[in-house]
């Protein structure tokens, strides 16, 4: 790559195919594939546990990470998750 943006490393996208798996796999596996991303990557999940939309919302705020769309079809369920950066010391989650 040239010009301005050389130095900036593209993102990666991920895709974890959870399809099948029941709770509390689809949060777990998530959750250790969250770990190998850097900053700003992003992880595609697709499952079908209905527990999943309570779950891996709730993993994600625990996390600190963010996600971008829920989708979800007549027997899949498709998360779009942003990894976030390290934490600050002494940063907390707050609801406003």
């Amino acid at each position: 790559m040239r010009g301005p943006f050389a130095i900036f490393a593209p993102m990666a996208q991920t895709k974890l195919d959870l399809t099948g798996l029941k709770c509390p796999l689809p949060a777990l596996k998530t959750r250790k594939a969250l770990k190998s991303l850097n900053p700003g990557d992003w992880l595609e999940v697709h499952c079908t546990d209905p527990l999943s939309v309570i779950d891996i919302p709730n993993l994600i705020q625990q996390t600190g990470d963010r996600i971008e769309i829920t989708e979800r079809a007549e027997r899949r369920i498709v998360f779009l998750i942003e990894k976030a950066g390290p934490r600050q010391p002494g940063a907390t989650n707050t609801i406003d």
